[in-house]
């Protein structure tokens, strides 16, 4: 079958989009994205041009208009980040004559990306949330919170938080006491945000509490995919903390049930009506033995691309649904996979949990790295991932999420 594969962006997610696809098909996927990343950088598995007008709606239309007129076949459209996913979604009737592609509805998308309407609207769901308060940037009072310190401060509106820049912005906040708070809640305001903010319990635990899932969604609303991984280490530094930097699919040194709470998930996705990929992004709380759902991206996450090392390759996968019509059945994967993009020193240093940390050392030459691809043979790549691996070294030295 003659396809042509774009994929929206130009970030981690969309290199290892790319070379899923590359991978898959030996296909150079063609990337646009709004500014050049370090990620895609000096790649010969794909082709990629830049568009600053990408993150407006009517740029980012304008760049799929330019590119249909030049491909005549059937294209394939992959978007990489949710403000992407919903520009898509909001012009579907209309994308849907020239692109195949498979996102969920605006409705969904925006109950899942601000974080207060999220909380909110599946509050009564299947799903466990840690205990939230709701703080409006648009009012001029202290903030008070009935749960203990430390505690978790991050944006409602993802979106609109991530346009912005201003000094000390962080991506999560992990708050020691009611004077921090509320000087990182005026330094906020002061920046332009008056949306609400999530003043959240802090579940203990290190990073190795943290677990990931990555959740395919076919066509006809039923889930196909579903992994549960267990996260080793996530980013320390202050823009990318939440994010994982080591994890092992198919593994767990806690006693959660995990065929339950794959469960859960299944039967929210679907409940829900929702279509496309998604990643949960959870802790588990050793205190009533619940694994917390903390956000719902409404897109392949930044570090699952382990799945399809496991087998079930994301470009694949929505070729076979959306291209083919084939039908999916459900697998839950819990083959065994170890993803890290942090070099074996920082595992070795870093891991808490000495029992996950011997798992991850004992299975380290088995790894997967998203950004190393054996296909993508550039010199001048494999010496910017050197640098890049490097820096993570002083990252984790200098990083402000310290781990307990």
């Amino acid at each position: 079958m003659d396809f042509e594969v774009l994929i929206m962006g130009s970030d981690a997610n969309a290199y290892y989009m790319a070379r899923c696809c590359y991978e898959a098909y030996h296909k150079k996927p063609h990337l646009i994205g709004a500014y050049y990343r370090a990620f895609t950088k000096y790649s010969n598995i794909l082709t990629i041009e830049y568009d600053a007008n990408l993150w407006k709606e009517e740029g980012f239309l304008k760049a799929l208009k330019k590119y249909r007129e030049s491909h005549t076949g059937k294209i394939l459209l992959i978007a990489c980040n949710e403000t992407y996913v919903e520009f898509i979604s909001k012009n579907r009737e209309a994308l849907e004559k020239d692109f195949y592609f498979n996102c969920p509805s605006v409705e969904i998308i925006k109950s899942l990306t601000t974080k207060e309407t999220f909380y909110k609207t599946y509050q009564d769901s299947c799903l466990t949330f840690p205990k939230t308060i709701y703080y409006s940037c648009s009012e001029v009072k202290k903030a008070k919170v009935d749960f203990l310190y430390p505690i978790i401060l991050k944006p409602s509106n993802v979106v609109a938080y991530n346009h912005m820049d201003f000094e000390g912005k962080k991506k999560i906040y992990k708050i020691e006491d009611e004077q921090e708070l509320n000087e990182v809640i005026q330094r906020i305001s002061k920046a332009g945000y008056k949306d609400t903010l999530i003043l959240q319990e802090f579940i203990p635990g290190d990073d190795s509490y943290l677990f990931d899932a990555v959740v395919y969604v076919n066509r006809n609303k039923k889930v196909s995919l579903i992994s549960f991984a267990q996260i080793a280490l996530q980013e320390h530094a202050a823009k990318m903390v939440g994010n994982a930097a080591i994890l092992l699919n198919g593994y767990n040194t806690y006693d959660g049930n995990i065929k339950e709470m794959v469960e859960n998930i299944k039967t929210f996705m679907e409940s829900i009506g929702y279509m496309g990929f998604a990643e949960f992004d959870m802790k588990y709380d050793v205190r009533d033995k619940k694994f917390k759902v903390l956000e719902i991206n409404a897109r392949q996450g930044r570090s699952s691309y382990y799945i399809s090392a496991a087998g079930y390759n994301l470009v694949s996968t929505l070729v076979d649904d959306v291209l083919l019509e084939k039908e999916i059945l459900y697998h839950f994967i819990d083959e065994e996979v170890l993803l890290s993009f942090v070099p074996k020193k920082i595992a070795k240093q870093y891991i808490k949990n000495e029992e996950l940390k011997s798992k991850v050392l004992k299975n380290w030459k088995h790894r997967v790295d998203p950004m190393r691809c054996r296909l993508d043979k550039s010199f001048l790549r494999k010496l910017l991932l050197f640098k890049l691996k490097r820096r993570y070294i002083e990252e984790y030295k200098n990083g402000y999420w310290k781990v307990e």
